[in-house]
């Protein structure tokens, strides 16, 4: 049995927000796990699960970042985590895939779809097997209650509904 363990050094998960209806916020989790059980070496069959720390979240602003930690967003204090846990993977073709899952925000959870790019398996300096990965997905943050926002004299709001999320993963074959 297989399993593949997330090698945070060459990992990132970041987000994109458009703000004010006019720019784009950009922000990641410096803190997360993911961990995928693949017993027979297939992604198509294998079991992911993702645990991302909200605490970890990083705007490059300090205000804004506590404020997305808060009771209007995440609310830190009492839902620590967003999880992921699979529940299908289709192989689209040799490098797609699509991964159905529960996502879990605010304790509320939803069924996503990600699409997953297969970015190659080499072999490290130290003979260490390596895999790569790029997932792009989107969500409405409304959905699971990330529901602060204030409207713009102009019209529009602060924050759109649409968090669009991407991931550039590699991970190292325990």
């Amino acid at each position: 049995m297989a399993n593949w363990q997330l090698d945070n050094a060459h990992s990132e998960l970041e987000f994109k927000v458009r703000h004010m209806m006019i720019s784009t916020v950009k922000g990641q989790f410096k803190s997360f796990e993911i961990n995928v059980d693949n017993a027979e070496e297939k992604l198509e069959l294998a079991q992911v699960q993702v645990k991302i720390d909200v605490d970890s979240i990083d705007t490059k602003n300090e205000q804004r970042d506590q404020h997305l930690k808060s009771a209007d967003f995440f609310d830190s204090n009492s839902n620590q985590f967003i999880t992921f846990k699979s529940t299908s993977i289709n192989k689209e073709d040799d490098e797609n895939y699509k991964i159905v899952g529960d996502l879990t925000i605010k304790g509320i959870t939803k069924s996503v779809a990600v699409d997953v790019e297969f970015g190659g398996i080499a072999k490290d300096p130290w003979g260490n097997d390596k895999v790569g990965y790029t997932v792009t997905g989107k969500i409405n943050r409304s959905d699971f209650g990330l529901n602060w926002n204030a409207a713009l004299e102009t019209g529009g709001v602060m924050v759109s509904e649409e968090v669009k999320f991407s991931a550039d993963l590699q991970f190292i074959k325990s």
